[in-house]
């Protein structure tokens, strides 16, 4: 499998002539940019990334996803090796593969490039259908769900070759692998990405995939959370890039929901920790892992959209707004737990025993309130939610409280600044709460109420923070 995989990582075409030669620039102060499914999801917008890419002419590292559609398809196609229905999965593999057939008419014009691709992307798909003959596990699967990064990075570096740029395709699977904890293995992902980079000097334009890796057993996987971004901020740290770029078809984080709340503005600027709160309760644009080694680095954090590229976007970093509310965000589907018991009253051990049970169901707690009689949390996945129940009522009388709604309020929120917290509780005061958590993050007051009075909070926030 592994072989099979690593053959579809060279391109089989010639080198043509160089539009700018790069010379006496230091690959560690490349800018990494990455591009989402969309921004790659059809040909004209592979070409309007590829003029993206090129615009500086300074070396440019680039992570790209999948094309937009391209994974769902690998996943149905997964599904139906699962069944044991080979002839579901090559139905929508002969689908897929007529799409990429007619992409690549349309972007290839130089006969020997196009001859080049055409081979590439066929050998990817008779590699998906060579998996109709095994025995098909999660294992088979990552190595499916990965070839749709491999069609969109070989798609885009034949592009560059037609259009006379230097470009290469570093193969993730080349230096990305996570430990037996399934987290980044850092250490041995600098030293990979550094050794390729000092070998292969001279490229203007540097590409990899997003999201897939190896694992600490050298099988095809993937890095689970923040995928494309992740593998951006993962590579910016180790190549001590200027900047990571992320690019998608947002003009950057906006104040508030633009769905829900009218004359939203963009955010020009976050720190990291204002950021990742805002990922968290569900400013969709970011995941709150991905800044974590931009952040560990120390190197900015660009959200740009290819959209528009002029656009100013945000841009996130160590620097901090003293005395400014920047963003409002809502996280839903949330429940919440309260446990109350006189047996809590002066009693150690037994906030252990509570959150021992979420642990032991795997269900992580996102706010958390206590009194001297009682402790209410709120979860936002219920899978496990009738089991722990059932154990907590060991405990005290149980409390549940369904389609709730986090609304959180970030930006620079020490306690030592006063009237904040006031300002944004009073813009709550004619909706129901039903916990408030404040001081846990310096950066972050969270309410936690019914997902039916979202719209209004979000709107009352932004009439009174940022009129």
């Amino acid at each position: 499998m592994v072989s099979a995989v690593k053959s579809h990582q060279a391109m089989s075409c010639p080198p043509y002539i160089i539009i700018k030669e790069q010379k006496n620039k230091h690959y560690s102060k490349m800018k990494v940019m990455k591009f989402g499914g969309t921004s790659v999801g059809s040909p004209e917008r592979m070409k309007g990334v590829c003029r993206l890419i090129t615009k500086s002419g300074e070396p440019t590292f680039v992570v790209l996803s999948a094309m937009s559609g391209t994974t769902n398809s690998l996943i149905e196609i997964s599904n139906y090796f699962y069944k044991k229905n080979p002839d579901g999965a090559h139905d929508v593999i002969n689908t897929l593969e007529r799409k990429y057939m007619r992409h690549i008419d349309e972007l290839y014009t130089d006969a020997t490039i196009k001859a080049g691709i055409t081979e590439t992307v066929k050998n990817i798909f008779q590699y998906l259908r060579s998996f109709s003959k095994d025995t098909f596990t999660s294992f088979e699967e990552r190595a499916v769900v990965a070839q749709g990064e491999m069609l969109s990075t070989n798609m885009v570096v034949a592009y560059l070759k037609q259009e006379g740029i230097k470009a290469i395709l570093i193969p993730a699977l080349d230096f990305m692998r996570t430990d037996k904890n399934q987290e980044p293995d850092m250490m041995h992902i600098k030293l990979h990405i550094n050794d390729i980079l000092k070998r292969e000097q001279g490229y203007q334009i540097y590409i990899t995939q997003g999201f897939i890796c190896r694992n600490a057993y050298g099988e095809v996987d993937n890095l689970q959370r923040g995928g494309s971004d992740y593998t951006a901020s993962l590579v910016g740290a180790a190549i001590n890039a200027e900047e990571i770029q992320i690019w998608t078809d947002i003009d950057g984080m906006h104040n508030n929901d633009p769905r829900v709340v009218e004359h939203t503005e963009p955010v020009h600027q976050l720190n990291f920790e204002e950021a990742a709160e805002l990922a968290y309760f569900g400013a969709k644009i970011l995941h709150p892992t991905c800044v974590q080694p931009a952040k560990n680095a120390g190197i900015p954090v660009a959200l740009k959209n290819t959209m528009d590229p002029d656009a100013e976007g945000t841009i996130i970093n160590n620097d901090l707004q003293r005395g400014k509310i920047k963003a409002v965000a809502a996280k839903d589907n949330i429940t919440a737990i309260k446990i109350k018991s006189s047996r809590m009253l002066l009693a150690s051990g037994f906030l252990r025993k509570v959150f021992d049970t979420f642990e032991e169901f795997n269900t992580s707690i996102d706010m958390v309130c206590t009194s001297e009689v009682g402790v209410s949390m709120s979860i936002d996945n219920p899978k496990n939610l009738e089991a722990i129940v059932d154990k907590l009522k060991k405990y005290g009388t149980v409390t549940v409280d369904r389609g709730m709604c986090i609304i959180c309020v970030v930006g620079d929120l020490d306690w030592e600044n006063l009237g904040f917290e006031t300002l944004a509780t009073e813009a709550m005061k004619d909706i129901p709460v039903r916990m408030i958590s404040y001081g846990g993050s310096n950066y972050n007051i969270s309410y936690l109420i019914r997902e039916e009075d979202k719209k209004r909070a979000l709107q009352n926030l932004s009439a009174v923070l940022f009129k």
